[in-house]
């Protein structure tokens, strides 16, 4: 008797399982969410902590940065169908400052519910949001001008800033450095980036997922290609890259720099 009451249970279970299941594969999903996008600033298997760290490349120079800002843009989620929501252009640039713990997360508003498997989005502000002119930026030139993330309006957008002090084998003195990307006369240096997700960012009217990016700022010199800070040492101004044949290279190492660490539904 006790046999036939297990398994008479044992059966309950798993139909109670399979109905369950059934009624999550046909789930309707309506209505919209939030959707937060975390960017947690590394280098190499660290956690990025300015000033004081000592970081050292794979040419041994070793880096304590002082300042890393970037700006976020044209943010595109994919859903497992295929499906593409692409953010609001206007609402679309976010400005990304290590010393600024309230900057680090792109809160997006009025997602479509659905379960989302990719993010896309670009470095920098692309060449179309720019060519549209002082009038046509919104806040954006306002806000980047705060944040020290635009040259000056006719110079465009600071698209990525990486400062701090080095040392090498050839500059044994603390010597500041300054890495700056975006428009040069040759080449515009906007880039974007396609990453998938590990599980699905389940958005929904009552649950924001937050999708947690790790961003390794040591792919910015040394990441693909390997670029000495020594080689662009100026004596007293220090190291400053800002355009040349390196900058090109410095925006392709960028599609190395950032990872999916996990998603929270929740």
């Amino acid at each position: 008797m006790k046999n036939a009451l297990h398994k008479a249970i044992a059966i309950l279970a798993v139909s109670a399982l399979v109905i369950s299941c059934s009624k999550d594969d046909n789930e309707v999903i309506t209505g919209t969410g939030n959707l937060g996008i975390e960017f947690d600033n590394a280098f190499g298997t660290n956690d990025l902590i300015l000033n004081t760290q000592a970081n050292t490349t794979s040419n041994n120079e070793v880096l304590k940065i002082s300042n890393i800002k970037y700006i976020i843009s044209n943010i595109v989620l994919t859903k497992e169908d295929g499906t593409i929501f692409t953010y609001p252009k206007s609402e679309s640039y976010f400005i990304i400052d290590e010393a600024d713990p309230t900057s680090v997360v792109a809160e997006l508003e009025n997602v479509p519910a659905g379960n989302y498997t990719k993010v896309k989005f670009g470095i920098g502000v692309d060449q179309a949001q720019w060519e549209l002119g002082a009038t046509g930026q919104g806040d954006l030139a306002t806000r980047a001008q705060a944040a020290g993330m635009l040259w000056s309006w006719s110079a465009g957008y600071k698209f990525v800033v990486f400062e701090g002090t080095f040392t090498s084998a050839t500059v044994t003195d603390s010597t500041p450095f300054m890495v700056h990307t975006g428009q040069t006369a040759t080449d515009y240096n906007y880039t974007e980036v396609t990453l998938d997700l590990p599980t699905k960012a389940m958005v929904r009217t009552t649950i924001s997922p937050e999708i947690h990016v790790v961003s390794d700022v040591s792919k910015i010199i040394d990441g693909t290609y390997k670029i000495k800070l020594s080689d662009n040492n100026m004596g007293g101004m220090g190291a400053m890259i800002m355009g040349g044949t390196n900058l090109p290279l410095i925006t392709a190492n960028l599609n190395g720099m950032f990872t999916v660490a996990h998603v929270h539904n929740d």
